[in-house]
């Protein structure tokens, strides 16, 4: 009797274990473990809401864009979603205090100069692969080897990338209005030099008119030009060994510091220079206050800003586009360790690359309401529509999914998607492309650094004084802060990466 009565309680013990385990929602299957294949109600799933997270300003219309994907993803995997923009100002700290509370949520936008790798390294994001396998079979074949490799922290994929400009571009947004008045040759633009000229032109002849707003350029020519690991330490474009050079001590970076002393002194920066950033550089050119502002380029860039911002732009080249991991991780989205359904996150990512209906919803909003489409792929503002009154600006669709299915603008060449393809091709790739520094090792020593960093890294980038003054100061106190131990961390972390690609 009483070997049956222990044999009755091991099989409840064993019963209420296997429930228990279905039960979990982080398993990395849905929760009640259907297929990912076919609509919602076919494949059995049980309705769950996606919360999406990314820095934007709450349009309006969110609530109505909200509802209209939702209609559609109950359709499609038996979900709603909500969308949570969150003002680019508050970010930090709002996404901050959702990570260390705990709060659950789905999908964030992340990417290498936005926490990724410190985010990765404390588990917040969940490895991607398993899911994806599963429930993300179309992704691969969308976003290809390279941005995949890219994309990958000490070999893992904890985020995905938008499929979107494979690499940087680099050069200013123009006033159009400017430029055809003194019939500037914007695509002879190859030097320095020649850029001077024109800000020469402007300077002299457009009282009130600042020729560049922000100090942003120093920031593309640095981006341009390196590989940036941390700590000024980086592998300089075209290098065929993967070795990383102080810049402070490069005189190719130490020149165009002299250069951009010499612009400030010529007046041709904005009086606001060391806190302006390109935003208020394109609000100043819409009020005729200013001619250019640096900007991370891409073919059409320039369309792009001016729908965005109601004035026209022409964008001008400095440099032929560039390709790092930070480029790779430029724009990504990854799934929390608190989403309770990891595997209808992956679902709706997998909709995202493939499915255009779904990605222009989220990008554009509703159609007939926020665009009209005047062909298959070229939308327009409805009548009594613009950039100042529109319910639904778009957030940024270079953040999510497929952007070569995002619609184009009716101002936009026909032929974009095209171009992007071509501007892939011919970025040229770094030799440390996939390599993503580990800052814990030094990550108090980094603290330090960044901290003498912030004492004078925007007077070096705003021109305002003496280079090579500033550069000795500031290389005396990073000594100080440790340095050395960053440096010889990252030669052993780049040694043993370079051993992984030689296999």
């Amino acid at each position: 009797m009483k070997k049956a009565y222990h044999l009755v309680l091991m099989i409840m013990l064993s019963s209420m274990l296997a429930l228990a385990g279905c039960g979990k929602g982080d398993s990395g299957k849905p929760a009640d473990s259907a297929s990912a294949g076919g609509s919602g109600s076919d494949a059995g799933l049980k309705p769950y809401k996606i919360t999406l997270v990314y820095p934007a300003t709450a349009p309006k219309d969110l609530q109505l864009v909200q509802d209209e994907m939702s209609k559609y993803l109950t359709e499609k995997i038996n979900a709603t979603i909500e969308l949570k923009p969150i003002e680019w100002a508050s970010w930090d700290d709002k996404t901050n205090l959702m990570k260390i509370s705990n709060e659950p949520f789905d999908l964030m936008f992340t990417a290498s100069w936005f926490s990724y790798a410190k985010d990765a390294a404390k588990g917040q994001y969940l490895e991607l692969d398993e899911l994806m396998s599963q429930y993300g079979k179309d992704i691969p074949g969308v976003l290809g080897e390279d941005f995949i490799k890219g994309s990958r922290i000490d070999g893992k994929l904890f985020a995905l990338p938008t499929k979107k400009e494979f690499g940087q571009g680099f050069g200013f947004l123009f006033d159009k209005k400017l430029v055809d008045k003194y019939k500037f040759d914007t695509s002879g633009v190859k030097s320095l030099e020649d850029l001077e000229a024109i800000f020469k032109t402007i300077k002299e002849n457009e009282p009130g008119v600042t020729p560049i707003v922000s100090s942003k350029f120093t920031n593309i020519w640095e981006a341009a030009n390196y590989d940036g690991v941390v700590a000024n330490l980086a592998i300089p474009r075209g290098s065929k060994e993967l070795k990383v050079v102080d810049t402070l001590e490069d005189p190719k970076f130490i020149d165009f510091y002299k250069r951009m002393h010499q612009w400030n002194q010529n007046g041709w920066f904005d009086k606001d220079i060391l806190t302006s950033d390109a935003d208020q550089g394109v609000n100043m050119i819409k009020a005729g206050k200013a001619f250019a502002v640096a900007q991370s380029l891409k073919p059409g860039k320039d369309k792009e800003m001016s729908v965005s911002a109601g004035v026209e732009l022409v964008q001008v080249e400095t440099a032929e586009p560039f390709t790092t991991t930070g480029d790779a991780q430029g724009a990504m989205l990854g799934i929390s360790r608190t989403s309770k359904d990891p595997a209808r996150a992956m679902m709706f990512l997998n909709l995202l690359y493939t499915d255009p209906k779904l990605l222009n919803m989220l990008d554009w909003g509703i159609e007939g309401k926020h665009y009209v489409k005047k062909s298959e792929n070229m939308i327009d503002y409805p009548e009594g529509v613009n950039a100042d009154n529109q319910g639904y600006p778009n957030p940024g669709g270079w953040m999510f999914g497929n952007q070569f299915n995002s619609y184009l603008w009716a101002n936009e060449d026909p032929n974009k998607w095209e171009e992007f393809k071509k501007f892939n091709e011919r970025s040229e790739h770094s030799i440390a492309l996939g390599f993503a520094f580990n800052q814990e090792p030094v990550k108090s020593e980094l603290a330090s650094i960044s901290n003498v960093e912030q004492e004078f890294g925007s007077t070096l980038r705003s021109g305002a004084a003496d280079p090579e003054e500033i550069i000795a100061k500031w290389k005396k106190k990073r000594d100080a802060a440790g340095f050395a131990k960053v440096k010889a961390e990252v030669e052993k972390q780049l040694a043993e990466w370079a051993k992984t690609q030689s296999k």
